[in-house]
């Protein structure tokens, strides 16, 4: 059958379709609308202006659905919603204009669906699930193939840009305010007491946007899926010259992200340095695909098998 899931994101909007069964699903296509919602939080409340970019956005999607037959949907918020104090306000606006009822995930949900969706996919045993979103980001320690601990930070990439960098590109002032925003969330949340992880697996935006510059500036395999400590501090250094060259560099591969960019790797390397990760692997699948395994398959008939 065929299923849509929609994520409200901080930073972008996705809709995602599969052909999904009791036990398998296959993408069929996916969409992107770049809303940034964490940018519409003034005051910790998201404004009018925010809901109706996530209302036109859901609109849009299911007039798209509607023109392809397809039906079975479902609507899921992450921090976007979650990390605001007008959530209640939000989820009823959206469900009055869409008739939607939106399931906002708590941090422990997301992260425990990323690391679900991720597990899809790169099968490993032992390591540090890590999701950057645009206003959280989501960890799961996992162990002998078992999920051990999972749980959300209130900062990611859109946010530290918002809350830190005056300019397009971060300056050294605003690399410091960052770096030191990244160190004071995580001394205060429990997940900075995970014990040290020599790997990484990663999903979102920021992770495999890193991916893809590492391939490019280290001439790796194309089918290579993982990158180095080393190579992500070259990257690092170099976009952060803040000079023409580091603009051109994001702007021919990565322009959507020419703004949050930095503030996400700046963050990615936080983890990485913290936990002593030395690789990082990337995965095609996050949240919506464990979104997909963890809520919606077990619906399912088992007819559909």
């Amino acid at each position: 059958m065929k299923y849509a899931l929609i994520d409200l994101g901080s930073n972008s909007i996705r809709l995602a379709v599969y052909d999904v069964s009791k036990a398998d699903f296959k993408i069929l296509f996916k969409k992107k609308y770049m809303a940034g919602l964490a940018g519409f939080v003034e005051n910790g409340k998201l404004s009018r202006e925010g809901i109706l970019s996530a209302v036109q956005a859901v609109m849009a999607y299911q007039h798209t659905l509607q023109k392809l037959g397809i039906d079975n949907l479902a609507v899921f918020a992450t921090a976007s919603l979650r990390n605001i104090s007008n959530t209640e306000e939000a989820v009823e606006q959206i469900r009055s204009y869409t008739g939607i009822a939106v399931d906002v995930l708590s941090g422990k949900t997301e992260a425990e669906c990323g690391y679900y969706g991720a597990m899809a996919d790169i099968h490993a045993t032992d390591g540090l699930f890590v999701d950057i979103g645009g206003a959280s980001a989501e960890l799961a320690l996992f162990r002998d193939g078992q999920l051990e601990t999972a749980g959300s930070v209130p900062v990611g990439s859109l946010k530290l840009y918002r809350d830190c960098v005056k300019n397009i590109l971060p300056g050294k002032g605003s690399r410091e305010r960052i770096e030191k925003t990244i160190r004071k969330v995580f001394s205060e949340n429990d997940l900075a007491d995970i014990p040290a992880q020599m790997q990484l697996v990663g999903v979102g935006g920021t992770i495999r946007a890193a991916l893809r510059l590492c391939s490019y500036l280290y001439s790796l395999p194309e089918e290579c899926r993982s990158f180095t400590k080393e190579q992500l501090d070259g990257l690092v250094a170099q976009l952060c010259r803040n000079d023409k060259n580091a603009v051109n560099l994001i702007l021919r591969h990565e322009p959507e992200r020419i703004h949050t960019l930095v503030p996400g790797l700046l963050l990615l390397r936080y983890l990485m340095e913290h936990y002593g990760a030395q690789t990082v692997t990337v995965s095609c699948y996050g949240v919506r695909e464990g979104y997909l395994i963890r809520k919606i398959q077990p619906t399912l008939p088992e007819a559909q098998v």
